[in-house]
């Protein structure tokens, strides 16, 4: 679908926001969504972060570092420990690469077209967070199924393990706006994976995602306990397995997802707006 279809019955593009009806809006999104899942039927290379990330990440874990973490013979209570963790990790994965999409959409002037057309212009950054929450639910799908195989158990209800799940994805879609005000606010796409990185590596890293932090120096412990992909993890894991606190983790987790999403989003869709 190109953007030529996506019409409202407004005035002057640009200024009009306001006046747009929340059922524009939802058209408008869904235009949108469906253009930006048309550009990935084309070149469905898009999806490989998606479909080998969780595959790769967790086979390196479990069989590379996972005797070493959790002793030799212990690798299926490694995956059972590694796997929810891997859940906070994929929603920050996947949402580097829409900071690196919008400030492609940019340089190729995709942006400054639909900047002139009758539309809200946070309708824009929403049908990419859409489209990338089902990029992050099929990495979520392929690692939990990669988990099944390699002896992942459910031990919680069902009920607990969509909770992981929705969480998991909550928390994805909020970083998400992290991003894209990143990709908005650099020159090139290798700017903003250089500067996801250094973001990235500290987060994942310096949390509960692939060890327990007792072992942790005291600094570092300090800093997992504040770190909100360990609450993410812990929340997770706490679900899957059927025990430890869930209330706390999952409280500071969407406590983090709201104030991530009403403070970046309003600066992305400013900087959307103003950007030249």
């Amino acid at each position: 679908m190109s953007a030529a279809t996506i019409t409202a019955p407004v005035g002057k593009a640009g200024n009009d926001e306001g006046r747009i009806g929340i059922r524009a809006n939802l058209r408008h999104i869904g235009a949108l969504v469906r253009r930006n899942l048309v550009q990935i039927k084309h070149d469905p290379e898009t999806l490989f972060d998606a479909v080998l990330m969780p595959v790769i990440f967790i086979l390196l874990f479990v069989y590379v570092f996972g005797g070493a973490i959790a002793g030799k013979g212990n690798q299926q209570e490694y995956v059972q420990y590694l796997v929810p963790g891997m859940m906070a990790m994929m929603g920050m994965n996947i949402a580097m690469a829409v900071g690196t999409g919008v400030n492609e959409d940019f340089r190729k002037g995709v942006m400054d077209r639909f900047r002139t057309m009758p539309i809200a212009r946070s309708s824009v950054l929403i049908a990419k967070i859409v489209v990338e929450i089902g990029r992050m639910l099929l990495a979520t799908a392929i690692l939990l199924g990669m988990g099944f195989l390699l002896g992942l158990e459910i031990r919680g209800s069902l009920a607990e393990f969509a909770a992981a799940v929705v969480l998991s994805t909550v928390f994805g879609a909020a970083l998400m706006w992290i991003f894209i005000l990143l990709g908005l606010s650099v020159k090139t796409p290798q700017a903003v994976q250089g500067m996801a990185m250094l973001v990235l590596m500290p987060l994942q890293f310096g949390s509960s995602i692939f060890a327990p932090t007792k072992q942790m120096p005291g600094w570092l412990e300090a800093f997992t306990k504040v770190n909100p992909l360990s609450n993410l993890a812990d929340a997770a894991r706490a679900l899957l397995n059927g025990h430890g606190p869930v209330a706390h983790p999952t409280l500071v987790t969407l406590g983090w997802a709201v104030a991530i999403t009403v403070i970046t989003m309003s600066l992305a869709v400013r900087k959307f707006r103003t950007k030249t």
